[in-house]
């Protein structure tokens, strides 16, 4: 396990190096092309250029960017799971709504999505979702999604067309890797199987697959119900629960990251860190930059980088830790 972890860091150095040689490459070529503009006189030239110029604008705002994700964890890939709050049905179906952009972000990133346990909404909708991403500075780019999400809008289920407030919990915790140290006893592991339901298709439902673990000692738990058998589920459901210790392990040993998490609080008014208002007008806004962006659907269809490029530069202005 160590070995895999050597390698992907690896594999990162190399992927960061090859970005800068890639850098190094356009301009050169831009300047050639700027040189024979020059020369020649040659107008025709100039969208080429433009066009050379906003590419290499592009890719350093990202290079810049990654500048910003110097965390201990931000490397990682990371663990993501959506909880449905107040709002019943609604907020089933907002889970639904943020899992799909997450999805479509991921797609955006060329990032892996593995869908490790999904529990539906009673009526429609998801209730609770846990996600496993992977991909380079997944965790790093993510964490900035952790809070509370609200949701204004007319509901569809609603037979009066009434405005709805929906309101759903993110939380992402990086994937703890074998190298790093944290000791797990199996004696303080209680684990259950029990029958697979919901989305996955019959076979889930046929033998008791599904897998529960629960760390006696600190009453976290993990489960996973989408792979076929109970050994790839049991694995599965390892992961997510070492993960989640590690984060509450480092939650206690650290005070900033206990203050971070308290912020979150009741999945309620009052504790949302972003705004999705679809009537009486469209905007989404977040309250701890004040970004706001009016093209909705460009948001719901994956277009959240410009709040997470504003979280990381107000992290980084404030001193904050990452």
């Amino acid at each position: 396990m160590k070995a895999q972890a050597t390698v992907r860091k690896l594999n990162q150095l190399k992927g960061e190096r090859s970005s800068l040689e890639e850098m190094d490459k356009e301009v050169d070529e831009a300047s050639v092309l700027i040189e024979l503009a020059e020369e020649e006189q040659d107008e025709t030239m100039q969208a080429e250029i433009m066009k050379s110029v906003s590419y290499i604008g592009g890719k350093l705002a990202e290079l810049d960017l990654k500048t910003l994700l110097n965390g201990e964890f931000d490397k990682h890939n990371a663990i993501l799971n959506i909880h449905a709050g107040a709002g019943g049905t609604e907020s089933c179906d907002w889970v639904q709504m943020l899992l799909r952009m997450y999805n479509r972000w991921v797609q955006r990133k060329g990032y892996e999505w593995k869908v490790i346990d999904l529990l539906p909404g009673e009526e429609a909708g998801v209730k609770n979702v846990t996600v496993l991403i992977t991909g380079d500075y997944v965790y790093g780019y993510l964490k900035a999604e952790a809070g509370v999400h609200r949701l204004v809008r007319i509901s569809p289920f609603d037979s009066q067309s009434r405005r709805h407030t929906s309101f759903t919990s993110v939380d992402v915790i990086p994937e703890i890797e074998e190298d790093v140290d944290l000791e797990i006893n199996e004696s303080d592991l209680r684990i259950e199987t029990f029958r697979a339901s919901g989305h996955g298709g019959q076979h889930v439902n046929v033998t008791d697959s599904a897998v529960r673990i629960t760390h006696v000692p600190t009453g976290i738990t993990a489960q996973c119900q989408n792979e076929r058998s109970q050994h790839r589920n049991k694995a599965a459901a390892l992961k997510v629960l070492r993960s989640r210790i590690f984060a509450d392990y480092q939650k206690k040993q650290k005070e900033k990251v206990v203050k971070e998490r308290q912020k979150k609080g009741e999945i309620a008014w009052g504790n949302q860190i972003r705004s999705y208002t679809l009537h009486p007008y469209s905007l989404i806004k977040d309250h701890r930059t004040g970004v706001e962006i009016g093209n909705v659907q460009a948001v719901m269809d994956g277009g959240i980088d410009e709040f997470i490029k504003a979280y990381l530069q107000t992290k980084a202005g404030n001193g904050e830790e990452k």
